[in-house]
């Protein structure tokens, strides 16, 4: 009779853990299912990663034109500057010879009316 009550049990045990079996079953095909879309979003995210690198990467570029652009600007500006500061003393140097020069044909002139009244005396 322990024998059949052995069986008995081991049956009951069996429609017990059936239940059991197919949930854990369910859980597994989740999880493998789970697997596959980490995995999937792994590898997309390595794919995004390697794009931002490059991005980086460029960026880091730019950045080094854009300054080297920046310097470039700043010695053109000193450039300018000192261009626009030779441009004012040459003009201030050709007012001054024209104000010479005016001087210089006024008294001219004056030579020359005194040149005529010494004609007219001889």
């Amino acid at each position: 009779m322990e024998k059949e009550s052995l069986l008995a049990i081991k049956k009951m045990l069996k429609e017990e853990l059936e239940p059991i079996k197919s949930d854990i079953s369910s859980i597994k095909s989740t999880l493998d299912e789970h697997t596959r879309i980490l995995n999937e979003h792994t590898k997309k995210l390595d794919e995004h990663t390697r794009i931002l690198d490059e991005h980086t990467k460029k960026l880091d570029e730019h950045t080094q034109i854009l300054r080297a652009l920046e310097h470039s600007a700043q010695v053109n500006k000193a450039e300018h500057d000192s261009i626009m500061n030779d441009i004012a003393h040459i003009k201030g140097e050709i007012e001054n010879l024209r104000k010479d020069m005016t001087n210089v044909e006024l008294i001219t002139a004056s030579n020359w009316a005194d040149i005529a009244k010494l004609k007219s005396v001889k």
